[in-house]
């Protein structure tokens, strides 16, 4: 397991889930990597109130389910990547489910990763922190406005 250094800035993620139980795990991988600051809404429209009120820091990542009340995420995902201040975000869907147009439609609004919850709990976590290492530990991420 790779820590940060103490010097090191820690990551912003925003965690879209309203599946309780999936978004204590998810929490529980990410934070278990060390410098990781998460917040966690449980729909859309709650996300956008998150990520445009500019008191909260910007994220480094949403990690992003697809079915959710309100504002899913489907609809979030096209309002993030056609808004020019957020589009620059990495999205990655991480969802249950695998159907080829949910994959599709992701992707064809921008999503930068498509991962379906795998149902082990073991694999679930491996998953999560999979998309940490990639995301926030070697991509190159643009520099914050």
């Amino acid at each position: 397991m790779t820590v940060p250094p103490a010097s090191a800035r820690p990551y912003d993620v925003l965690l879209v889930e309203d599946d309780v139980a999936d978004a204590m795990l998810i929490q529980d991988a990410l934070l278990g990597r060390g410098a990781r600051n998460l917040a966690q809404v449980s729909d859309g429209v709650e996300a956008l109130e998150y990520l445009r009120e500019p008191a909260n820091p910007r994220p480094d990542l949403i990690v992003l389910d697809l079915n959710m009340p309100r504002m899913n995420g489907r609809e979030f995902l096209a309002v993030v990547k056609e808004d020019a201040d957020l589009r620059t975000i990495p999205v990655v869907v991480l969802t249950t489910s695998a159907a080829p147009d949910d994959v599709s439609g992701a992707y064809r609004h921008h999503a930068n990763a498509y991962v379906t919850k795998p149902v082990n709990l073991e694999e679930f976590e491996a998953a999560v922190r999979s998309i940490d290492t990639f995301y926030l530990d070697i991509a190159v991420k643009p520099p914050r406005p």
